[in-house]
């Protein structure tokens, strides 16, 4: 049984960063309905800005490294938020009145375009970031790292921060309005462009608070680490229903638990198949996702 709980806090510290990066597919797919690909490597620009600011910030406020490692996770947030307004408004505002399948293509041009325009600027080499100094906690037979309680404080904090926006601000009301109907939302005054460029503002920001805490955790940077965890996070995006944020966040941890429990067994080599043969059965069995509801389009 211990084991069992050390294996589910870890996988619920896993999930959440999963969770931070499928609220950014599921959040675009809410509005736009496709799916950017190019988010994934969002998550790793904000890692490695986090690698490149935090020296600086540590320089300046040597003695407190939990407000330095604030302000680097804001910074890299502020400017991952700023890189998806610009991906948004050169990549894709463009390309809204065409089909679903080249707005698609360029989205997943613009992903190859972030990793190896990545290992052009950061190089190729992996890099060692480590945010805040790590250490074990024992609680029980748990043992708890630093890393794993400030991902359990702070990925809350974001989805909190992000359902407050959604639910109970103007733009989080015109954001569902555009999701609900494009055309009569502009009738009634909403600017889509806006809000649109601020979906992507706000998902890209939570994809950088994901790679800065993933990068706190597995503590090796590379320009093609987005490929995988995004990949997994679309899995749990799809898996909680695409579209729906609750949804994304509930995908995303079971998504973690699952994988993490599975390498504590003699499957361990499988680890990363079982999210796509949970892809695949959730396609075949309930496309909506467990939190998503079926919807009937006129044609």
């Amino acid at each position: 049984m211990s084991e069992f709980l050390q294996q589910l806090v870890n996988g619920l510290s896993l999930g959440s960063m999963y969770a931070l990066i499928a609220l950014g597919y599921t959040m675009v797919y809410g509005v736009l309905r496709f799916i950017n690909f190019a988010h994934s490597d969002v998550f790793m620009v904000g890692a490695f800005i986090g690698f490149y600011v935090a020296p600086q910030i540590q320089h300046f406020i040597p003695t407190a490294p939990i407000f330095g490692g604030v302000i680097v996770l804001l910074i890299s947030m502020c400017v991952c938020a700023l890189l998806g307004v610009i991906i948004e408004r050169l990549a894709y505002k463009p390309l809204r009145e065409r089909s679903k399948l080249t707005v698609l293509i360029t989205a997943i041009g613009v992903s190859l375009l972030l990793e190896y325009g990545g290992q052009k600027v950061f190089g190729p080499s992996p890099k060692y970031f480590e945010l805040l100094p790590s250490s074990k906690i024992h609680v029980g037979t748990l043992v708890l790292g630093t890393n794993q309680i400030i991902v359990f404080i702070l990925a809350p904090i974001l989805l909190l921060v992000l359902r407050f926006i959604v639910m109970r601000t103007k733009i989080g009301t015109a954001m569902r309005a555009l999701s609900f109907n494009a055309q009569a939302a502009s009738l009634v005054g909403i600017n889509n462009d806006v809000v649109i460029s601020f979906t992507f503002a706000i998902g890209s920001a939570l994809a950088a608070a994901g790679g800065i805490l993933y990068a706190q955790n597995y503590p090796k940077i590379e320009p093609l680490m987005g490929i995988l965890p995004g990949l997994k996070a679309f899995v749990a995006a799809v898996l909680g229903g695409i579209g729906n944020i609750p949804g994304a966040a509930f995908g995303g941890l079971l998504i973690g638990v699952v994988e993490t429990l599975v390498a504590g067994t003699r499957f361990s080599t499988y680890r990363d198949a079982i999210a796509f043969a949970i892809l695949i059965g959730i396609l075949l069995f309930k496309p909506s996702g467990l939190l998503g509801k079926s919807q009937v389009e006129k044609v």
